[in-house]
């Protein structure tokens, strides 16, 4: 089946792409990993100006959501251009409150009416906890609340443990506080964290697609400069052949996307397995570009001082994030 965006999505990833591409985004990437939030701040209030941030707010919130497949271009974009921040995290809290705010839960209500018209306007940072995410939250020190998912209750954090760096430093990690504020409890909670793991699960897989084409970019656009032997190192049929593959990868994952948002937007039958197909399949495609990025650029793909290593950490972080390859090929399995 093919996906092809029309003429409308097509113009709002290019609008996105020239604006992150003079935005600086490897400064505030650098300076995020440092626990400056600063410029990556900044850079959420443009994203929603361009309304970025409304796409998993629904209209009654300020939103213009939910639609996930505008969400997955936009993600695309911003995993491209490596923007920091719990992007996937504040789609699913989004997600989440929404969904309780429809039930009989009024502080969950409150908190959706406070929350959702700041996260539409990208005045706010928001994250989650939960048991498909791990027990950590990402950024929790950069965000303006902090959301945690316990059994059958949701809670508002009263703020977080030590900030713990994972393999990529700009994603920072901590354990939110017990305790803080009950939103909602009892049945109804579990499945509405459910949809809202799979939006996250969701956006991560774009974020890493996005991640893959640059880095596929970055590769393609070195071999053809770097010489050895008198030849362009891009020229010799082993790196074509890995290129190749990469690419592949990258663009068998695509469609899977959107196919994923196509379910998520009807909430079709079968919506959590092709979810899970487009996050392997992505992070998986991400990962092997990484892995060859790193490889053919030799000795500088392992410097700090490098960009590109901002991607491959990245690249490798989001693989595991919001279900990894084995969790996710287990759900394709389970239909």
């Amino acid at each position: 089946m093919d996906f092809v965006l029309d003429r409308a999505q097509g113009e709002f990833g290019r609008t996105l792409d020239r604006m992150l591409g003079g935005a600086g985004t490897a400064r505030a990437v650098r300076a995020w990993g440092r626990g400056d939030h600063g410029p990556g701040r900044a850079l959420w209030e443009r994203l929603g100006g361009l309304g970025v941030t409304a796409l998993a707010v629904p209209e009654a919130y300020d939103g213009v959501g939910p639609l996930p497949v505008e969400l997955a271009v936009a993600y695309v974009e911003s995993g491209r251009h490596a923007v920091p921040g719990p992007l996937a995290e504040t789609a699913a809290v989004a997600v989440l409150l929404s969904a309780l705010a429809e039930g009989d839960h009024p502080r969950a209500a409150a908190a959706a009416r406070h929350w959702l018209p700041r996260i539409a306007s990208g005045r706010a940072l928001v994250t989650l906890a939960a048991a498909e995410g791990g027990p950590y939250a990402l950024d929790a020190d950069a965000a303006d609340a902090v959301f945690t998912v316990a059994g059958e209750e949701l809670w508002l954090a009263p703020g977080h443990g030590p900030v713990q760096r994972s393999s990529d430093p700009a994603r920072r990690l901590a354990r939110p506080r017990p305790g803080g504020e009950p939103l909602a409890h009892g049945p109804a909670v579990a499945p509405a964290v459910e949809r809202a793991a799979d939006w996250a699960a969701f956006a991560t897989a774009a974020l890493s697609l996005g991640t893959g084409l640059a880095l596929l970019e970055r590769t393609v656009a070195y071999v053809k400069g770097r010489r050895q032997f008198g030849r362009a190192v891009g020229s010799f049929q082993a790196v074509k052949h890995r290129l190749a593959d990469v690419l592949i990868g990258l663009e068998f994952a695509r469609p899977l996307l959107f196919g994923a948002a196509v379910a998520l937007a009807s909430d079709a039958p079968g919506t959590r397995a092709e979810v899970a197909a487009a996050k392997v399949a992505a992070g998986e495609a991400g990962y092997a570009a990484a892995r060859a990025a790193l490889q053919l650029h030799g000795a500088i793909g392992y410097t700090d001082e490098f960009d590109l290593s901002l991607w491959i950490r990245r690249a490798h972080a989001l693989r595991s994030a919001w279900g990894t390859p084995s969790v996710c090929r287990a759900r394709v399995l389970a239909g």
